[in-house]
């Protein structure tokens, strides 16, 4: 089987996965991991950091820390997730394609946390801290 079948399978069968067995988990996962995110971003925005995603892209020296947070926020969320899609692959096709697992388990835990953290952080912000120029914004380091 080349890459090009396994990837239309995995695609297949993804979007078969909402109306399959176990079909709550897609959405109450992306939801877990979007309110883990809004707590992380309100947290954030007390402590007066960066938006989330975008301090990790372009601040090398906070990168660490911040990866090391988020991956603290949501690991939980992504262990449960790779179980019940492996669950979900043994009842459906008999069997456990990792590389569907990854990419199933990213899309449901990992993408909302990373869509949702920074933003929520700058909204509110904006509630918290609305034009403090005396102070200067936290350090994003611990």
């Amino acid at each position: 089987m080349d890459i090009t079948e396994i990837l239309a399978r995995g695609w297949h069968n993804f979007l078969a996965r909402p109306q399959g067995h176990l079909a709550l988990r897609f959405y109450f996962q992306p939801a877990v991991a979007a309110l883990i995110a809004i707590r992380a971003g309100i947290k954030d925005a007390r402590e007066r950091r960066p938006g989330y995603f975008w301090a990790a892209l372009v601040d090398p020296a906070a990168r660490a820390e911040l990866l090391r947070s988020g991956l603290k926020d949501i690991r939980v969320p992504l262990i449960v997730a790779a179980v019940l899609d492996a669950i979900y692959q043994v009842i459906t096709h008999g069997q456990i394609y990792i590389l569907e697992l990854l990419f199933t388990t990213l899309l449901l835990a990992l993408v909302p946390y990373l869509l949702l953290r920074g933003p929520v952080n700058r909204i509110v912000r904006r509630f918290i801290h609305p034009a403090d120029p005396g102070r200067p914004p936290a350090n994003t380091g611990p």
